[in-house]
């Protein structure tokens, strides 16, 4: 149940900060927050990352839907006593739900979100974004250290012989 709470939240804080740049911002209208580093720039996203597949919604739902209901399956079936492993996919459903609610709401992904790495300008994203990633990073350490204690179990639980 924490897991879902915690998917909550970060819908939560995802659309909240969404509503306050639509609500305080003109599209394209940035504030700075760090010169050179971060801004705060209210940017409309019709497609995927990057910008991509602009204006495929009905692709979008479909994908979005199918993902969904994979991570409630994984969170119900896989990953129940696996507390990274519940985290991963509970910062992923979070995200996925939050930027579906945008394109369901408003036919584009509200982001934000604006930084400059060295000189190289990050496409723009959002608070559901950041999370989808999140999600992706801790769920690759928990197969690492799943595969490492696998690995070591099977070095020290079983002595098979080699040929």
């Amino acid at each position: 149940m924490y897991y879902y709470l915690l998917a909550l939240v970060v819908i939560g804080i995802d659309q909240f900060t969404k509503w306050l740049v639509v609500r305080n911002m003109m599209q394209g209208e940035s504030i700075t927050v760090i010169p050179d580093v971060f801004y705060i720039t209210s940017h409309r996203n019709p497609g995927a990352a990057w910008g991509i597949l602009p204006g495929q919604m009905w692709f979008f739902y479909v994908i979005t839907i199918a993902v969904i209901v994979g991570i409630v399956y994984y969170m119900q079936k896989h990953a129940k006593g696996h507390s990274l492993f519940s985290t991963s996919l509970a910062f992923m459903l979070g995200g996925a739900i939050g930027n579906f609610i945008d394109r369901v709401t408003r036919q584009e992904v509200v982001d934000f979100l604006n930084t400059y790495i060295f000189t190289y300008d990050f496409p723009i994203f959002n608070i559901a974004d950041a999370s989808l990633t999140i999600g992706v990073i801790l769920l690759l350490l928990h197969m690492f250290m799943d595969e490492r204690k696998a690995k070591k179990e099977n070095k020290h639980g079983s002595h098979s012989t080699q040929h």
